[in-house]
C-alpha cells in the first residue's frame, strides 16, 4: 500500500472457492451495518493471516451496501499473502481491511466500453460490468481469457442468457499459438475506452495494441508490477537536478521509496505503475521502464518512479 491507512475489522461471512485456485470472500461489518461505498474498479488493502497487506479489487457490484465481494487467487510463486488468506482464513474470522480506494475508475464519458480480463483479472472488471448492467449506460464488449474453463472465475455467470453477445470466452491451454487475436477489436478505437486487468503478458500485448490509441482512453490495472523478486534487480543511483542530491536506490526498493524515506513528498497512488501519478521528468541516464501508463514515445523523458528502475549506473530526475 502507498501508505498506513485507518483500518476497521470485517467478518468473513461466507468463503467458497469459484475456479481452480481461486476462493471468493464475502465480508460484512459484525453487525451487520452498511459499508463505505465504493465504486467499479476499486479495491481493499486487506491484512491476510500472515501480516501482510495486499490490495485485492472488489469484485461485486457498487450498488450492495452491506458487503464487500473479494475473489482470490492463490499465487504459488507469489510472497505468500493470497496462501495465507485462502489457507488459513475461515468463515467467521474477522480481518482487517484498509477502506475501498479506486486507481482503476470507470470514467462515464465514452460512448462504448471494451473489457479484457486475463484469469483473477475479471474481479475488477466483474464489478463494473455488474455497474453497467444495473445502470444500462453505456454498451460494452468483454473478451475473457483463461487457459482452461476451470480456471475461470464466474464462469457460469458470463455464460449465462444475459451475457449473450456482451461477451467473447477464450481458453488458450496455455498455448501462445492459440491466444485469441485481438488486433481486430483494437484496430479502431470508435469512441470506446478499454480497461485491461490480468496476467502481464497479456497486458503488455494490449499495450503494444493500442500504441494508436489516446492514452486517456486506455486504462490498465496491475498489482503486480512491482512485485520484481529483488534478485532480478540492480542497484543504481538517482540524483535530482535542481538539488544536486544523490541518493542509492537498492536491489529492494523502489525510486518512489527512497525518496520518500529521505523526506521528499511525492505524488503516488497505484504503486503498480498503471495510474500515471507519479510520472517523473527523467534529464538524463537510461532508465529500465516497467509501467503500463507511458506510451512509447514518452518513455525517452519521462519514468514511472513507482515500478520502473535504471539500465544505466545513475538517472537524474527534475525534482
Amino acid at each position: 500500500m502507498a501508505e498506513e491507512t485507518e483500518t476497521i475489522r470485517l467478518r468473513i461471512t461466507e468463503k467458497r472457492p469459484v475456479a481452480e485456485d481461486i476462493c471468493l470472500f464475502e465480508l460484512r461489518l459484525p453487525d451487520g451495518g452498511p459499508l463505505a461505498p465504493f465504486t467499479p474498479g476499486a479495491h481493499l488493502g486487506v491484512r491476510v493471516p500472515n501480516g501482510e497487506m495486499r490490495k485485492y479489487s472488489l469484485c461485486n457490484s457498487p450498488d450492495e451496501t452491506d458487503r464487500y465481494v473479494i475473489a482470490v487467487k492463490k499465487e504459488h510463486g507469489g510472497r505468500g499473502g493470497s496462501i495465507s488468506l485462502i489457507e488459513q482464513a475461515n468463515e467467521g474470522d474477522e480481518i482487517a481491511i484498509a477502506p475501498p480506494r479506486n486507481d482503476f475508475e470507470l470514467k462515464s464519458g465514452p460512448a462504448s466500453y471494451i473489457f479484457i480480463a486475463g484469469g483473477i483479472g475479471i474481479t475488477p472488471i466483474r464489478a463494473m460490468i455488474r455497474h453497467l448492467m444495473a445502470t444500462k449506460a453505456k454498451p460494452f464488449k468483454l473478451y475473457y481469457f483463461t487457459r482452461t474453463p476451470e480456471m475461470m472465475a464466474f464462469r457460469d455467470e458470463f455464460s449465462g442468457p444475459e451475457f449473450r453477445g456482451k461477451v467473447v470466452i477464450h481458453h488458450d491451454g496455455g498455448d501462445p499459438d492459440k491466444a485469441y487475436d485481438l488486433w481486430s477489436v483494437l484496430e479502431e478505437p470508435k469512441g470506446a475506452h478499454l480497461y485491461c486487468c490480468g496476467p502481464r503478458g497479456l497486458m503488455e500485448a494490449v499495450r503494444d495494441m493500442t500504441g494508436h490509441w489516446s492514452s486517456a482512453a486506455v486504462h490498465f490495472e496491475d498489482f503486480g508490477a512491482a512485485r520484481v523478486r529483488a534478485e532480478d534487480n540492480v542497484p543504481f543511483s538517482v540524483r535530482l537536478a535542481n538539488s544536486g542530491e544523490t541518493y542509492a536506490v537498492p536491489a529492494d526498493k523502489s525510486i518512489l521509496e527512497v525518496l520518500r524515506a529521505a523526506g521528499k513528498v511525492l505524488p503516488s497512488s497505484c504503486e503498480s505503475g498503471t495510474c500515471g501519478t507519479c510520472r517523473t521528468k527523467l534529464v538524463a541516464g537510461e532508465a529500465d521502464h516497467r509501467d503500463l501508463a507511458l506510451a512509447e514515445h514518452e518513455r525517452a523523458r519521462n519514468i514511472m518512479i513507482c515500478v520502473s528502475r535504471a539500465k544505466s549506473r545513475e538517472l537524474v530526475l527534475d525534482l
